[in-house]
């Protein structure tokens, strides 16, 4: 981190390091998102029963077909009853399967479409909340992987529950009936008997395997994780040559990904040969039952059809159960996930009726402020810092001093342990975020433009500024001649990040973008240190004009830049060391006019 202010730390999975949620945990999270849904729910529920129960009747058709076909030879009801009864029954049946199946799920999407929307939404809202702490520590690629995932896992979730499990459930209900009431309870017994079986199998081995799947997510994020880092970074991977390097460790991700894919798929060989083995057997039992019954007349042949029909029926849908379960045990571990993200408590949080900031004067001021990013290396130390309404103070000093942290604070990034800092009187902490962010402007040194637009990235600082009033402030930056140049004026692409734009034209960009915000508090860090000489000059005209009536923390390494200030603090070590003009700094004698001696000696050398 830049200035020595944050100590860089492995960064891992955004949720990877949270503990495991029980899937109750996670159900509990679920339903309130798909309450809102109910009346959809109940009449998807009824297009589902109703679903099942012709499905069902399809082998009752059978039967009663196969029955009747024991007619004598040359009978004339054969011609009515197996052309107009097979294929008006049968396809009536299967088509109102199909009707009423289509008719659950054009009911039921606007639910889970909306509550993976809402979610999604949620968690996007919520990670913007959350402390700048959280931000510098996590990594975007796997955070955004573990967001996808669970927004995937909602749809599959409600999908394979809703649409698969409860009908299986449903149609297991009817055709446990059916042979309960039709035939002896042999044929009930020996159905449950293998549903338990198997049920208890596949539960079990589900659970053994489910820490390997969940080890695989965990590398596939992690290798995500690397590569979007290496590709953010591509122009630092490019000046140390260490493309080969950057290689070999997303190719280290992938290998150990490859592994745990093994491991996995290994596991659920196992799973699937162990619930053929249990499906297998109750065929067989099944059917011997039936086959005797036959025989011994106690069945007809039709029943013999019937039941062979329903256990068809059953066989697909149960041996399609056991992925279901994985898949849905798979989402809920994904999906508890991203409820992590959505339950990190706020670090900074505005206070239950929070007022709105009323800006006044603009006077600004840090009482007895002190801080640390880490406990055992404190930053700043009481400081006293006034930045009266209208004028402008100038904070210089050493890196690693606490200059930028200022801007942080005053920021709200961080809640202060120790004083406080106010506007006008107000402390920071007692008006809500919204506001206090609106009423300042900032123009930072480290330049991060979005993919889009040089239009855009301007207009990013007032959404919904006229195209005039996004020129005029680009004229005021400097740009426009230079944007007016392209092809495409501002329709210019500038790249991940702002790439395609030198330095100096990203600076320039972000001064534009903050004069049309025009708040009442500006905060200029470093904001010309991308510009040479003779741009510099002029970018500081236009900033001493846009500053004119305005609170002005200017923070500078320069001090060539600050020498018109209203007054200079010079920070040193986490403290204030003097303050002054730059006259009475210079007559001082002291750490300023050092510094000055130093750079007026760096200028003549050059």
């Amino acid at each position: 981190m830049r200035r020595g202010t944050l100590d860089p730390s492995p960064a891992e999975s955004s949720a990877s390091s949270a503990p495991p949620r029980s899937d109750w945990t996670t159900l509990r999270r679920l339903v309130p998102y798909l309450w809102d849904y109910r009346a959809r729910m109940a009449l998807a529920l009824i297009f589902l029963v109703a679903a099942k129960a012709a499905n069902v009747g399809v082998p009752l058709l059978l039967k009663e077909l196969v029955d009747q076909l024991a007619l004598p030879a040359g009978d004339p009801r054969a011609l009515v009853v197996v052309p107009l009864g097979l294929l008006l029954g049968y396809a009536g049946l299967r088509f109102s399967t199909t009707v009423f199946t289509e008719l659950r799920e054009l009911v039921f999407a606007k639910a889970t479409h909306g509550a993976a929307r809402r979610i999604a939404l949620e968690a996007f809202e919520h990670l913007h909340a959350l402390s700048l702490r959280f931000h510098l520590d996590r990594q975007t690629g796997g955070m955004s992987r573990d967001i996808e995932r669970g927004t995937r896992a909602l749809q599959s979730l409600v999908s394979y529950s809703l649409y698969t499990i409860v009908p299986t459930l449903v149609e297991l209900g009817l055709v446990l009936t059916l042979l309960g009431t039709r035939f002896d309870l042999g044929f009930v017994w020996i159905t449950l008997s293998a549903l338990l079986v198997y049920g208890a199998f596949t539960i079990g081995v589900t659970e053994w395997r489910t820490r390997f799947r969940r080890e695989m997510n965990e590398l596939d994020s992690k290798a995500n994780a690397r590569a979007v880092d290496a590709l953010l970074n591509y122009e630092t991977v490019k000046y140390f040559n260490n493309e080969a390097f950057e290689a070999r460790r997303y190719d280290e991700g992938l290998d150990a990904y490859r592994r745990a894919q093994i491991k996995s798929q290994g596991t659920l060989s196992l799973l699937n040969a162990g619930q053929q083995l249990v499906i297998a057997a109750s065929l067989v039992a099944m059917l011997w039952r039936a086959t005797g019954g036959v025989v011994a007349k106690e069945l007809t042949l039709g029943d013999l059809v019937m039941v062979n029909a329903l256990l068809i029926q059953l066989y697909i849908p149960l041996n399609f159960l056991g992925v279901l379960y994985r898949e849905i045990k798979q989402s809920l571990t994904d999906l508890g996930r991203m409820f992590g993200l959505l339950e990190r408590e706020r670090e900074v949080a505005d206070r239950p009726g929070a007022p709105a900031l009323a800006v006044t004067q603009g006077t600004v001021r840090f009482e007895q402020v002190g801080f640390a990013y880490h406990p055992e290396r404190p930053i700043l130390h009481g400081v006293c810092l006034e930045i009266p309404g209208g004028k402008t103070v100038a904070v210089v000093g050493p890196s690693g001093s606490g200059k930028s942290t200022l801007a942080r604070l005053l920021y709200r990034f961080y809640d202060l342990p120790q004083g406080r800092i106010t506007i006008d009187g107000q402390d920071i902490r007692e008006v809500t975020q919204d506001s206090l962010r609106r009423a300042i402007g900032i123009v930072p040194q480290d330049t991060v433009l979005f993919n889009d637009t040089i239009g855009y990235n301007i207009a990013y600082g007032r959404p919904g500024a006229s195209p005039a009033e996004v020129e005029a402030a680009a004229r005021a930056a400097h740009i426009h001649d230079f944007i007016a140049a392209q092809p495409k004026g501002y329709g210019t692409a500038v790249g991940e990040r702002g790439l395609k734009l030198s330095g100096g034209e990203k600076q320039r960009v972000a001064i534009a973008r903050t004069l049309l915000k025009n708040p009442p508090i500006l905060i200029f860090d470093e904001a010309t240190s991308a510009l040479d000489s003779a741009n510099e000059r002029a970018i500081q005209a236009e900033l001493a004009s846009a500053a004119r009536g305005k609170t002005a923390l200017v923070i500078a390494h320069r001090l060539s830049t600050v020498v018109d200030a209203h007054r200079i603090v010079v920070l040193q070590h986490g403290r204030i060391a003097e303050q002054g003009t730059h006259a009475e700094l210079l007559a001082q004698d002291g750490v300023y006019a050092r510094m000055w001696r130093l750079q007026q000696q760096g200028k003549g050398s050059d």
